[in-house]
């Protein structure tokens, strides 16, 4: 943990990760009306950053989302944003939720050099902190609500030189923020990721 302070899993995050807003705050409220227990409501909540938002690469979009309101309203965002997304849903319900990376080969190749990817981790007073990852699915990639055992979007390759890093940070890093604010489109930002763990 990055921090010892359970508020700071808990805060708002100006232009990032708000729950106050108008369409986070309103699924927030769906998602509290559909589900009772802490537990359900964080995999309604994950189901709804993986499935609902489309990723960005996926659907070779040039729109960037940064923020979880940008993402819910559009729809769409690559990882970073849909953990934003994510962490928003459940701090708004007050579920500690933090930020979590990985050094993933950016096209599967050693030749195409690499890419942090972002997901989330939460806490549950039945299970403590566990990592979930709302990258969304596709041939391939099978990421799941799994408290148990981590079902990730991306097994580690540490032989290519792949990274898993076990930090849980408060705050997204400002090095990918940095990127998602000034790539012109999402095709830029797809070569603008950060490389490696840079706070």
């Amino acid at each position: 943990m990055q921090s010892d302070l359970w508020e700071d899993y808990l805060k708002e995050i100006p232009g990032v990760c708000e729950f106050s807003t108008p369409y986070v705050a309103t699924k927030i409220k769906k998602i509290k009306a559909a589900a009772n227990t802490p537990y359900d409501r964080a995999k309604l909540a994950f189901k709804v950053a993986r499935d609902e938002i489309q990723h960005s690469f996926d659907t070779q979009s040039k729109v960037i989302t940064i923020s979880a309101e940008e993402a819910l309203t559009k729809k769409e965002g690559i990882c970073f944003a849909k953990s934003h997304l994510l962490a928003a849903l459940l701090r708004g319900m007050g579920i500690p939720a933090g930020f979590c990376y990985q050094r993933v080969l950016r096209k599967g190749t050693v030749d195409s050099g690499y890419a942090l990817h972002g997901l989330n981790a939460l806490y549950l007073s039945d299970t403590g902190w566990f990592r979930v990852d709302p990258r969304g699915n596709k041939p391939g990639i099978d990421s799941r609500f799994s408290p148990e055992i981590e079902k990730l979007a991306y097994p580690i390759r540490h032989e290519l030189g792949e990274v898993d890093y076990p930090d849980v940070f408060p705050s997204p890093l400002s090095s990918v923020l940095t990127a998602m604010q000034t790539s012109k489109d999402c095709h830029d930002l797809f070569s603008n990721r950060p490389q490696e763990l840079v706070q």
